[in-house]
């Protein structure tokens, strides 16, 4: 097996914008670091809706996504045996990408019904990087409310808000824009997009 370099936990939740959470981990596989994916039942809905994908094998999709799938760990929602529902197991971080209003209100509650909610949650509790990328427009005062909960508790928040300065001219341009500021925080290495006064 390869060795690893860092462990990432990245879910992906059921808000529009799968293709951020499966480049974010695309990239962090192609840096030889080790990765435990969460997908919610809806971000598997949304696999099949934005990404066209044929869910019904859902371990040979993440193989046709993730070609080097020998870093990758796929959990089950709940599975509270998975060594990321620890506080003793040691991550270099967690990235729910994209984040959905509904996943970001039990985070910023502590509510932990699910292995993706109690993995957020170590990561608060333990002080390791937790990054929200929020992909939903517009926002509502409970949605305002529940960002500056999980902020103001650890959470660091990355809307899904691609910059335009960097003169993209594709789709993947304006992906990698957004994943590659999840890089930058997560101290990533990254030449995904152009940075300015480059």
């Amino acid at each position: 097996m390869t060795k690893a370099t860092k462990t990432f936990t990245v879910a992906i939740t059921g808000a529009s914008g799968a293709i951020y959470g499966v480049r974010l981990t695309e990239e962090l596989l192609l840096q030889k670091h080790h990765v435990h994916l969460l997908i919610s039942e809806a971000g598997w809905q949304v696999f099949r809706e934005e990404l066209e994908l044929d869910t019904s094998d859902r371990q040979e999709c993440l193989y046709q996504l993730f070609s080097s799938t020998d870093l990758l760990d796929s959990h089950d929602l709940y599975d509270f045996k998975a060594p990321i529902a620890s506080g003793s197991y040691r991550t270099d971080g967690m990235v729910i990408i994209p984040c959905s209003m509904g996943t970001l209100s039990k985070i910023a509650h502590a509510s932990s019904g699910s292995l993706l909610e109690r993995a957020a949650d170590v990561n608060l509790k333990e002080r390791r990087p937790l990054l929200l990328v929020p992909r939903e427009t517009p926002l509502n005062g409970i949605h305002l409310d529940n960002l500056v909960k999980a902020e103001k508790n650890g959470a660091h928040i990355i809307p899904a808000m691609p910059g335009f300065y960097h003169l993209p001219e594709t789709k993947d341009d304006l992906i990698n824009f957004v994943v590659g500021k999840v890089l930058d925080s997560l101290h990533v290495d990254h030449s995904l997009f152009t940075r300015w006064g480059s």
